[in-house]
């Protein structure tokens, strides 16, 4: 009986861990098919409102930062002087969205400009080189018919952080 019992345990010691590490493993695996514990989510924060315009100036998701278009506005109206004028407003105007809700030039990862006349894209390239630094963005132009209040060009901008 005593030799039954011996050989039992030794082949019993030689199995167990084995086993005990393939549950392991199985539990293991399957706690990281159905968590993620760097995946994180996050509620939008609108900012901003529009004033008389139904839309938000900035929305923040995460350390993300999705803006308005922005036009060559300021005090109200369409700034002159053409669309190097208005690019740089609307420049202007994203760097305040920006330093407003914590953010900086740099921080900008993509841009998209509308032009209501593609000859204007090499004056529009001057003063967007002239304002922004490398690495730039990455961007779309496109040409477009109208924009509001009559203006040029719109850029609409994210930032990171």
């Amino acid at each position: 009986m005593m030799t039954y019992h011996k050989s039992l345990a030794a082949k019993l010691g030689k199995t167990l861990p084995t086993a005990a590490l393939a549950l392991g493993l199985a539990f293991s695996a399957q706690a990281a098919t159905t968590t993620n514990p760097t995946l994180t989510q996050s509620k939008p924060i609108f900012l901003g409102g529009g004033g008389e315009y139904p839309f938000s100036s900035a929305v923040r998701v995460g350390n993300t930062l999705y803006m308005s278009g922005q036009i060559g506005f300021k005090d109200g109206k369409l700034v002159e002087g053409g669309v190097k004028a208005e690019a740089k407003q609307a420049l202007d105007n994203i760097n305040g969205t920006l330093l407003q809700y914590g953010y900086q030039k740099s921080d900008l990862i993509k841009c998209m400009v509308m032009l209501t006349d593609m000859d204007d894209f090499n004056d529009f390239n001057d003063v967007y080189k002239t304002e922004l630094a490398k690495p730039y963005p990455v961007r779309s132009a496109f040409g477009v018919a109208d924009l509001a209040a009559g203006a040029s060009v719109e850029i609409e901008c994210m930032a990171a952080k």
